[in-house]
Parts: C-alpha cells; structure tokens; sequence
C-alpha cells in the first residue's frame, strides 16, 4: 500500500571549532570497530521513498563511510525530494501557512543532535549532526535553531512550495469556521526514519519530517524527541517511529523497542509489544495508525505497526525492497 494512505481514520557556549556545513568526510568520525559483527551492511527505511533513501545511504557505506555518514545521506535525500509532502522542501505547512521542519540523529557512541520548528532550511538532519559535533547541547529549537543554521552556512530554502501554498489556501478556506484542531488525514503523519548498521556493526539512526499537516503552530511530534522518534544503544540495537507523534511520545515509544530487544526479543518482537502498549494506552484508536521499525546488533531487522499498509525498506548487498510489516488490526 502507498505511504498517503497509511492513516486514513483521520556546559558553556557553543564549541568553537566550527565544521564545514553538509556532509563530514568519512575520517573525520572515528571508526573503532566495536564487535566481531560479520553480517554485513545494511539499511532500513520507514515507506516507500525509504528505498532511494536506502540508496542514497548506500553509497556512503559501500565506499567506506560509516553508519553516521549514510543516515544523514539517506535523510538528506528525502528532505531534497519537492513531491514529499511529509519531510524536507515539499512538506505541508502549519496553520499559519508555515512549513517548520523537525529531525533527529543518533549514532552508536549515544551522540545525538536535534532541531525542532526550524523554517527555511533545506537539510535538518545536517544541522542536527553539526548541533551534535559541535555543541554541548542535543536539541535547538525555533529561531535558535534558524540562527543557529544560518551562522554556520547552511543552505537556505523558501517554503511552502507553490503548489503546497495553493493547497494551504485551499484548506484554510475550507476550515475558516473549525476553532480547535486540525483534522487528521493521511497526509499529517508520515515521516521517514532511517537505521543503518555498517561493516564494523555500528548502528546509527536518523529521522526528519515537515511534521503534522496544519499543526497548531509551535508543534513538535516525536520525530526530534530522542528516545520517542529515534533511539540507538550500541549495547542492543536501534529503533524509528513513524505515525500520529503525540501517541508514540506517551510511550516513549523508540526507547521502548530497544529496551524490550534488550530483553532478548527480535526486533519485530520487539516493535509489535511496543505496538501493542501503544494501543493500551490510547482508548480512542481512530485515526491513529503508528509502526516501529528496529535493527539490533546482530543485523537482524524487523517492523510493526498499528494498522495494515505500512512497509518498510531494505537495502544489503543483495536485497532492494520494500517489505510489508505485520500488523495489529486492519483498517
């Protein structure tokens, strides 16, 4: 099934050694190999468009890069991509008719770095890992988040696009007389959420989204929250979420996929019990459709979610696909 129709139901200072903006050259990350991990390299992506994120990932990996280096590849690519109307330079705007953009990143040594409601800059996920190599902090929100991207030279952008303003206007026209919330459809909850595991067996994570589609403005979801969008322990493994964020932040959901693998599940063991609370503690369930994907530091991977239609992607040596997660209940 198509990712649009995945919900339906509705301390002080700053470092100063400044990095150059974008991409870290591969030396320029310690590569320690940290286990005897002989499964080779891998990559997991949440939805369809995971698969040329996988790709862009993918050649980092094969030309030496780690597991950092092909989260943010991957990433970067879907924020590039105009026809995303979930993540990056395409994304929906808020209420207001501003697109925000929220992500994370995590590799195996437990750095993270993350932005939240940052407007007009095409790559979060980069200022995210240089707000992680080069500050003492893990998230920068709002303004400090642009100021801060726009100081060290990242490449700006203006949004909404064209075609996304008109549907924007459209919309706002149409809910002129709704005072409270905006209402879900299928296009407010996607996301992307990518792990990788390189040939040394470190595993990083990354995650970047435009957020829920007519947000209340100065909303935030999971996917900037470390250990609700995103979390990795090298000790286990690493998870992503992707889905109505309010509900995967209850549960502190990416956390909880590792934590259980740290009890001895797979990874899709591991993402349908996370599933499974997650539905526990929501007594309403319409419209709230959210899947975890997880790989641990074996190599194996797995995936689950609330409702049926969420795939995930795949990239190895040998394999390029997407691949349909169990599921709790149907639509």
């Amino acid at each position: 099934m198509e990712r649009r129709s995945f919900v339906k139901l509705g301390a002080i200072g700053l470092a100063a050694s400044i990095v150059k903006p974008g991409f870290a050259s591969e030396d320029s990350v310690a590569n320690p190999v940290l286990s005897d991990y002989k499964g080779g390299a891998k990559m997991i992506s949440t939805w369809s468009h995971g698969l040329e994120a996988n790709r862009a990932g993918w050649e980092k990996l094969k030309s030496g890069g780690t597991s950092l280096d092909a989260v943010e590849a991957g990433a970067r690519q879907t924020e590039s991509d105009v026809k995303n109307r979930s993540v990056g330079i395409g994304g929906m705007p808020d209420r207001e008719g501003h697109v925000t953009l929220d992500a994370c990143i995590m590799d195996w040594e437990s750095n993270c770095g993350s932005v939240g409601y940052l407007e007009g800059i095409a790559h979060p996920i980069s200022v995210a890992k240089h707000i992680m190599q080069n500050t003492p902090h893990v998230m920068i929100v709002g303004a400090g988040a642009k100021q801060y991207a726009l100081k060290h030279g990242f490449e700006t952008i203006k949004t909404p696009l064209p075609e996304v303003k008109k549907e924007w206007e459209k919309w706002k026209k149409e809910q002129a007389a709704i005072a409270k919330k905006p209402a879900i459809n299928h296009e407010n909850h996607d996301t992307i959420g990518l792990l990788a595991i390189d040939e040394a067996g470190r595993i990083s994570g990354a995650c970047t989204t435009s957020g829920w589609a007519y947000k209340l403005p100065g909303r935030l979801g999971d996917s900037p929250i470390i250990g609700s969008g995103l979390f990795v322990d090298q000790e286990v493994g690493g998870a992503v979420a992707t889905g109505l964020g309010e509900s995967i932040i209850r549960i502190a959901g990416s956390h909880t996929v590792v934590e259980l693998m740290r009890q001895g599940k797979s990874p899709e063991q591991a993402c349908k019990e996370t599933v499974e609370r997650l539905i526990r503690k929501h007594k309403d369930m319409t419209g709230l459709q959210c899947a975890f994907i997880a790989i641990n530091t074996k190599g194996e991977v797995g995936g689950f979610s609330v409702y049926n239609g969420f795939n995930y992607a795949l990239k190895t040596t040998t394999q390029d696909e997407l691949i349909d997660t169990p599921f709790d209940r149907k639509w």
